[in-house]
């Protein structure tokens, strides 16, 4: 059985206020030094020289503003594997440009942020909507490069696109997964080039 993701946070105010920014920013600073787990909405408010109930004007809840942390982070992911896929119009390069990307980007983000790496796992675990975007961006991007080397001559069609898609989703997610990748960061640089290859000899024409 499927368990149904939280409701969303809400996000209170203009969205461009001064004061919100000033909110996320210190947020990100302090979760960075303390952790999200550890850290209240009080000491945020602490830290900021606010009152928590000023800080409720803006975020209902401190998942409001992990979210926005973590969707900030995520956001610079998947940037980068749309650069990195965008630099070469082979399918097959663009497969391996993706998954290469991905990890690097999350790997790096574990160990030099790795307070901050703590809000994407629960992000993964809570289903919040930022996770949700990320692996349907992820998962769309990849059926969109099947598409293209089908249409290209480079990959076979026989199986249903979404099918190939879903499968080849399947093998990179322990390695795109913030909640996975943690456990898999021993290797991981090693073992995304082999599964690529692995990957495009099966889809082989």
């Amino acid at each position: 059985m499927n368990t149904a993701p939280p409701p969303s946070p809400q996000i209170r105010g203009p969205s461009d206020h001064e004061v919100r920014s000033q909110i996320v920013d210190a947020a990100t600073e302090y979760f960075g030094l303390y952790g999200y787990e550890k850290t209240t909405v009080s000491d945020l408010a602490k830290a900021i020289g606010f009152s928590k109930a000023y800080i409720y004007k803006f975020f209902d809840s401190k998942q409001a503003i992990g979210e926005v942390i973590c969707a900030n982070r995520l956001s610079t992911i998947m940037a980068a594997v749309d650069a990195a896929v965008g630099t070469t119009n082979s399918a097959p390069e663009q497969l391996r440009r993706m998954f290469k990307t991905v990890v690097e980007a999350g790997s790096e983000l574990f160990f030099n942020d790795r307070k901050l790496w703590d809000i994407a796992t629960t992000s993964a675990s809570e289903m919040w909507p930022s996770a949700r975007a990320y692996d349907e961006h992820l998962r769309t991007l990849v059926a969109q490069i099947v598409r293209h080397g089908r249409d290209a001559g480079d990959f076979e069609r026989k199986t249903p696109l979404d099918e190939t898609a879903n499968a080849i989703y399947l093998v990179m997610r322990p390695y795109v997964n913030p909640l996975l990748l943690q456990h898999n960061l021993d290797g991981a640089l090693e073992a995304t080039p082999q599964l690529a290859s692995l990957i495009l000899r099966s889809l082989a024409p």
